[in-house]
C-alpha cells in the first residue's frame, strides 16, 4: 500500500498525465502514509533497521502487534528476493520501485556493499512532491543520492541524481511512463527487477495487464517482485475489502488477488516467462529462526489467529522473463505445526 494524502508541496512540473484524475486516487494516494507510519512503528520497536524512514514520517502512533509483524514480513520478503537478484547480477543491474511512496530501500542500500546501476522511483506527482521536497530539505539523504562530480536536479516532483530517479508520473499512462524512463536514462537491456508492493491492486485490470505486457516487450532480462492481497474472495478478504472500499479505494484490480494462481496468471498471460506466489504464511516461514524469534520477543502477539489470517491474505509473486533469474525463490517450511508454533498459536 504504497503510492501520501495530498498536501506537502503542490505538484506542478512533470505531471502531464493525459488520464483524468481517478475518483478513488486520492484515497490511493492516502495509503502511502498508512502504510509509511506502520513501517515507521515497526522500526522504532526494533523489528528491523532503517534509519531513514524517520525523515519521511513524524508519526509515533504505536500500532498493534499483528500489524508490526506483518510489516516485518512483507520488508523482509521483499529484501530477500531484492537480495538473490543483487547477488546474481553482482549489482550491474537497475531497480524500478513503482508506486514507491517513502519506501527508503536506495538509502539502505546505499549503507551496504550493494551498488546498482540505476535507481528508479515512479509514483504519482502528488507524492513524488513530497518525497522531493523531504529529500530536498535534508543533507542526509541528499548525500547519498550524489558523489562529487554528480549534480542532483530538481523539480517540484522529479528529482534526478547520477544514478537516482524520484518521478511523478502515472503508471496508466504507458507514453508517460516511458518518457519518464527515458529521462532516468534506463538501459533496456540491464537486467531490471520492478518492485510493487499494493500497487498493481489498484489499477484497472486492462490498464495493468498493457502495464505487464509493456515491461515484458521491452526489457530482455526482468524481474518483478509484487506484494498485494489473495484469497479476497472468502470472508475475511470481503471484510478487508469492504475496510478499503470504505476509505474510498476501489481496488480496481482485485480480479488477480482471488488466488496465488491468479496473482501467478496475471504475469504469465502478460507475456512474462514464468511465475511463483507463495502467501505470507510462506514468506514468514522463510525468514531465519533466529531472526523470526528475535522479533516475536519484542511484543506479546494476544492474537495469533488474526495474525495467521491476515498472512494467508496477503503473498508475494516473483516473476520473470528469460531464463537467468527463473530460480530466484524462497525456500519455505512446510511443516503446519511448526508454523503454528511460530505464529504462537496453540
Amino acid at each position: 500500500m504504497e503510492p501520501p494524502s495530498t498536501g506537502g508541496i503542490a505538484s506542478g512540473a512533470g505531471n502531464h498525465s493525459t488520464h483524468k484524475f481517478h475518483p478513488c486516487d486520492e484515497a490511493v494516494i492516502a495509503t502511502n502514509d498508512d502504510a509509511s507510519d506502520c513501517k515507521r512503528c515497526a522500526v522504532r520497536l526494533g523489528y528491523w533497521k532503517d534509519d531513514y524512514i524517520g525523515y519521511f514520517v513524524r508519526n509515533q502512533e504505536r500500532k498493534a502487534p499483528e500489524i508490526n509483524r506483518g510489516y516485518f514480513a512483507r520488508v523482509k520478503g521483499v529484501e530477500m528476493c531484492v537480495e538473490k537478484f543483487l547477488k546474481k547480477t553482482s549489482g550491474n543491474c537497475q531497480i524500478i520501485n513503482l508506486g514507491c511512496g517513502f519506501d527508503t530501500l536506495y538509502f539502505r542500500l546505499r549503507d551496504t556493499a550493494h551498488q546498482v546501476k540505476n535507481f528508479i522511483e515512479l509514483d504519482f506527482p502528488t507524492v513524488t512532491a513530497r518525497k522531493c521536497y523531504t529529500i530536498k530539505r535534508n543533507k542526509a539523504l541528499l548525500a547519498k543520492i550524489h558523489d562529487e562530480d554528480g549534480e542532483v536536479r530538481l523539480s517540484p516532483t522529479d528529482l534526478h541524481g547520477p544514478s537516482y530517479h524520484l518521478m511523478g508520473v502515472d503508471l496508466r499512462n504507458l507514453d508517460e511512463v516511458d518518457n519518464k524512463l527515458q529521462q532516468a536514462e534506463v538501459d533496456f537491456s540491464l537486467p531490471t527487477i520492478f518492485l510493487a508492493e499494493c500497487v498493481l491492486v489498484y489499477i484497472e485490470a486492462q490498464n495493468c495487464r498493457n502495464l505487464l505486457k509493456w515491461i515484458a516487450q521491452k526489457f530482455q532480462a526482468a524481474v518483478f517482485v509484487n506484494y498485494e492481497q489473495v484469497n479476497m474472495n472468502d470472508r475475511f478478504g470481503e471484510v478487508m475489502l469492504n475496510n478499503l472500499r470504505g476509505r474510498g479505494c476501489s481496488l480496481a484490480g482485485v480480479e488477480s488477488c482471488l488466488s496465488l494462481d491468479t496473482q501467478r496468471n496475471r504475469f504469465k498471460d502478460s507475456g512474462w516467462s514464468g511465475a511463483r506466489a507463495w502467501d505470507m504464511v510462506q514468506v514468514y516461514e522463510s525468514i531465519s529462526a533466529a531472526e523470526r524469534q528475535r522479533i516475536e520477543r519484542l511484543e506479546m502477539l494476544d492474537e495469533g489467529e488474526l495474525l495467521l489470517q491476515l498472512f494467508q491474505h496477503y503473498c508475494l509473486v516473483v516473476a520473470w522473463l528469460g531464463v537467468a533469474f527463473q530460480d530466484i525463490d524462497i525456500t519455505c517450511v512446510p511443516v503446519v505445526e511448526e508454523l503454528m508454533s511460530s505464529l504462537n498459536i496453540d
